[in-house]
């Protein structure tokens, strides 16, 4: 058994974090927070959610604030925050970070939090719907 506290790569730890998680392909995200059964969650900052758009329906919690809108018992949950069974699927631009996020969530008991493979960009390639940030001019 390999020693914690030894240093690891980021690509070494991706690749441990992700075999921990039952990754989601945009088309089954799509469906499954269409029947009701997934919370989707958009962790991108500002700027991107700017440039890109909004994936409709998607609660945006950034990334720094996850954990403390996402725990079930914690003071500053979000009212969807609901249970520690709650199939929770996060997104960030190209699905890196969001796996770190995944893995963040289930130590805190989130059993079912997970993440979509090529983030937001592979939901806007799979032609599922995004809209438009509202920017006047």
């Amino acid at each position: 058994m390999s020693d914690p506290r030894q240093p690891v790569g980021i690509d070494a730890l991706l690749e441990r974090v992700r075999a921990g998680l039952d990754r989601v392909e945009a088309a089954e995200a799509f469906e499954a927070v269409r029947r009701g059964e997934a919370l989707l969650v958009d962790t991108r900052y500002a700027a991107l959610r700017e440039r890109d758009g909004l994936v409709p329906g998607a609660l945006v919690i950034e990334r720094n604030e996850l954990e403390w809108r996402l725990d079930p018992t914690g003071s500053h949950r979000v009212p969807e925050a609901t249970s520690h069974d709650l199939r929770i699927v996060l997104f960030c631009d190209e699905g890196y970070a969001s796996s770190l996020a995944a893995e963040s969530l289930q130590r805190l008991g989130l059993h079912r939090a997970t993440d979509l493979v090529g983030g937001f960009q592979a939901w806007k390639s799979a032609g599922l719907p995004v809209t438009a940030t509202g920017t006047e001019g």
